[in-house]
């Protein structure tokens, strides 16, 4: 049974105290880099200056950054912060990017720990472990780089579609997720985005699922498998086995997608 607890706005609040220049290995040693995202996503939420942020970030050992993303709940965490927090900080920028997604999202204009990354390298070659962007899921990468082995998640899970947040119209709300809860909010965040996103016609025996679920079905152990992700979230009878369509993706820009919700 969960405890009720909020956990989609709660951001860290208690400031980190970074130096512009970190000179002192000490001082790095010291700097947790999961606190540093989920103060960097809290800046860019309240529209705080996030230089600090960004700098320190670019700045960290990779070594020292790996030894604290150990485990796939803390990479998690990190690298959705991340990508939902460049994604924010790059198209308020300059949101005419968004004319052209492709480069957008596949441009390297993301430097952590002396890597520059692109969206793309985040979502399917960390938090995807090392998928090839438009194969359905089916397919890997052959020579994925060494940072990318070293950070990757080492088990994908699904639900990371229904929390990332791409700047579009039908993407996920922006969460914030923290390493002791991370299952239980993707868990939410998942059949909060399911209710919000899928239509069953039940006289046609017709379920409408989100545009991502078909881009992505093998993520998602197909179709028979996206029936039971419906049924597990209430979104479908458990009698029922109704076929699949998928919707269109509505890629309006659509900036500051924050929503508050609660764990029963």
């Amino acid at each position: 049974m969960l405890k009720s607890a909020l956990i989609i706005l709660c951001f860290v609040t208690t400031s980190i105290n970074l130096s512009a220049s970190i000179t002192s290995k000490k001082m790095i040693n010291a700097i947790d880099y999961i606190k540093v995202s989920q103060n960097f996503l809290y800046a860019v939420k309240v529209g705080d200056a996030t230089t600090t942020y960004i700098d320190t970030l670019k700045q960290a050992n990779p070594e020292i950054l790996a030894s604290q993303l150990n485990t796939d709940p803390k990479r998690l965490v990190f690298w959705l912060n991340i990508y939902n927090g460049y994604t924010q900080v790059l198209l308020k920028n300059n949101p005419d990017q968004y004319k052209t997604r492709n480069s957008f999202f596949s441009n390297r204009q993301i430097p952590i720990a002396g890597q520059h990354l692109s969206l793309d390298d985040i979502e399917h070659g960390i938090l995807r472990h090392s998928k090839i962007k438009w194969s359905e899921g089916y397919l890997n990468k052959l020579f994925p780089s060494s940072f990318e082995k070293t950070f990757r998640i080492q088990k994908l899970d699904y639900r990371i579609h229904f929390a990332l947040n791409c700047g579009a119209k039908s993407c996920p709300a922006i969460a914030f997720y923290d390493v002791e809860n991370i299952n239980e909010q993707l868990a939410l965040a998942t059949k909060v985005y399911l209710e919000g996103e899928c239509d069953f016609n039940s006289l046609k025996n017709v379920v409408h699922v989100p545009a991502i679920m078909g881009w992505f079905r093998n993520d998602f152990g197909g179709k028979k498998q996206m029936v039971a992700i419906l049924k597990q979230n209430e979104i479908i009878p458990k009698n029922s086995y109704p076929k699949i369509h998928f919707k269109k993706y509505d890629w309006t820009l659509y900036l500051d997608n924050y929503k508050s919700v609660h764990i029963q």
